[in-house]
């Protein structure tokens, strides 16, 4: 199986001409960015990313996770060492306060390097994505005692964080969430129990923070009676030095499709008369506490999503190059299958779609950085709500794509697709509960038309598609090649603004319209979305080739691959329409019992 080469210049070209990395490194704090800046820690991230992570990928898929000992989870060879590297290289605090040990850097750069480790290797990147998002959730929320004492160390690396949210009987739904915290004195009593904790217990770091969602005995029912607690793997002493381990551990480990070297653990609390924690800011607001931590998470999530379809794409890339087998049309002898038109569709499907998502993913969260340091604060609010209605998006069809792009890598493979030593199924397998974790796809599209389209009446979907409108405009408004496909971006933005109005009108009426549609109007927004950004690199990689400027090679395959987009993928979105506007009616109407 190849390894991961990351793929540098498309990184850089959509940090710094789509997502606006120049203009970021303006902003207070992060003068630091600049291009040369930027280019050399992607290069750097690359290096350990396919030097030294992406080689304990496969063997780790086929080793897995086993506990031992005393509640203890051993990883697979290699994996402690490539951690090491890692926290060596200070590669966890670039985007956290250098108050704190962080860099200080925009999240925006944090989510290209993050790219890469999920590319390399899923399983192992997903360590520190928990501990950055639980760095995050502390950063927001906690107390200035709990910041000093527990920030360093995670933002170092030196220690890993975890969310603890899910319970047998509380999955998306946590008004039925039963763990418990009693006070005493200046710290809690947690006691449950919790499932579906990935990297709950492992052997990579000397501490674990568990971020752990409890009730206490007087709170409310429901969602609003849930409070969020610290409990630390081992209790930490007045001097930062590690005391007792406390009265938390892993119970079983959950045996899963894929992702099989990332310990997805059930954790018990409190088996020995209640485990240590901290209250994280107030009693009751522990939901809102943990979204600060889980919507910077579905961002990563959906970065995973273009993570695993890149990965995909190269390897299904290089074996079309290698693969023998047939005479392509044209030809006279026998060739390699990268030369079958059916073969490029599926090429150019895989590499379409993940220039697609990668490019709405980084211009999504570079409206995280100005939401937090933009000096005027009517851009800060409005980056806000770009940021939140983006992010289902982000998450639900970049993930969607993940599988497809892994799919179509098997398929590339033909036979030996499905066989495991090719590789490529395990990025199927592995990319497959990426529309289920952090919130399933079905409920980021019920947040996007809920949340972000009812609740404001679609004000801040009519700022965005403005937005998108001027970049058509610009395109149409010059004289380039790209006047076509800028026509039909402004068609596909139209059917948009359409499905935006049938919402708005017709849930009136009908109580199930938003949730009957809601999947279909995420997937043709993501669509029409992505279009909107590959119309943009097509109009710059045009202009960079008539200067004369840069990598010509690159700049021509950046052309060709968007008007594959705008050509072949783009067209989904008449489908999408057609099935927003034909409502709810067949999808609620065979009864139960019919089923």
């Amino acid at each position: 199986m190849a390894d991961y080469k990351a793929p540098l210049t498309e990184m850089n070209f959509v940090l710094q001409e789509l997502a606006g990395m120049e203009a970021l490194s303006r902003l207070p704090g992060f003068e630091d960015a600049s291009p040369e800046m930027v280019s050399t820690i992607l290069g750097e991230v690359g290096k350990l990313a396919g030097d030294v992570i992406s080689p304990l990928n496969a063997g780790g898929d086929r080793a897995g996770v086993a506990i031992h000992g005393e509640a203890e989870v051993a990883t697979p060879e290699g994996f402690r060492q490539a951690y090491q590297q890692f926290v060596d290289g200070a590669w966890g605090s670039l985007q956290f306060d250098p108050d704190f040990g962080g860099q200080g850097l925009p999240f925006t750069l944090s989510v290209a390097v993050q790219e890469m480790w999920h590319s390399a290797n899923m399983s192992w990147g997903l360590c520190p994505l928990l501990t950055q998002g639980a760095v995050e959730a502390l950063s927001s929320n906690a107390s200035a005692e709990l910041k000093a004492r527990y920030l360093p160390p995670m933002i170092e690396g030196r220690w890993t964080g975890t969310m603890n949210l899910t319970e047998p009987q509380a999955g998306s739904d946590m008004s039925t969430l039963r763990t418990r915290a009693e006070c005493k004195g200046d710290h809690y009593l947690i006691s449950g129990q919790k499932i579906f904790i990935t990297w709950g217990e492992h052997d990579m770091t000397e501490n674990i923070v568990h971020l752990v969602l409890a009730r206490l005995p007087d709170a409310p029912a429901g969602v609003k009676g849930i409070s969020l607690f610290l409990v630390p793997k081992f209790l930490v002493n007045e001097d930062g030095s590690l005391g007792e381990r406390n009265d938390c551990r892993v119970v079983s480990l959950e045996h899963k499709i894929g992702i099989h070297a990332s310990p997805t653990c059930v954790m018990s609390y409190g088996d020995k008369g209640g485990a240590v924690g901290y209250l994280v800011g107030e009693q009751n607001r522990g939901l809102d506490c943990m979204f600060s931590m889980m919507n910077n998470a579905r961002l990563i999530v959906g970065l995973q999503g273009v993570a695993i379809a890149e990965r995909a794409y190269q390897l299904a890339r290089d074996y079309a190059r290698e693969r023998p087998q047939g005479i392509a049309p044209g030809e006279k002898s026998p060739g390699m299958i990268i030369k079958h038109p059916d073969v490029r569709r599926m090429l150019m499907t895989m590499r379409a779609l993940t220039e697609a998502s990668r490019a709405l993913t980084y211009v999504t969260c570079a409206s995280m950085d100005y939401r937090e340091k933009h000096p005027d604060a009517n851009s800060r609010a409005q980056h806000r709500a770009r940021a939140a209605l983006l992010t289902p998006v982000v998450k639900g069809w970049s993930t969607e794509i993940g599988q497809e792009v892994a799919s179509l890598g098997v398929q590339v493979h033909g036979g030996m697709g499905f066989i495991e030593e090719t590789g490529a199924g395990q990025y199927f397998r592995d990319a497959r509960i990426l529309p289920i974790y952090e919130g399933t796809n079905g409920i980021q599209a019920l947040d996007l038309v809920a949340r972000k389209t009812l609740a404001d009446k679609g004000r801040a979907m009519d700022r965005l598609l403005d937005e998108m409108y001027d970049s058509v405009t610009e395109v149409r408004q010059q004289d380039s090649s790209l006047r076509p496909a800028a026509d039909l971006v402004g068609g596909a933005i139209g059917a948009l603004v359409g499905a935006k109005a049938l919402l708005l009108t017709m849930s009136k009426d009908d109580v199930y319209l938003p949730g009957a549609i809601s999947f279909n109007y995420l997937m043709l927004m993501g669509t029409v979305c992505g279009a909107w950004q590959m119309l943009q690199a097509a109009q710059i990689a045009e202009t960079r080739l008539a200067e004369g400027v840069g990598d010509a090679n690159f700049y021509t395959a950046k052309l060709v691959t968007a008007h594959f987009y705008i050509d072949q993928i783009l067209p989904r979105h008449l489908g999408y329409v057609a099935m927003i506007e034909a409502g709810s009616h067949s999808t609620m109407a065979l009864d139960e019992a019919l089923f």
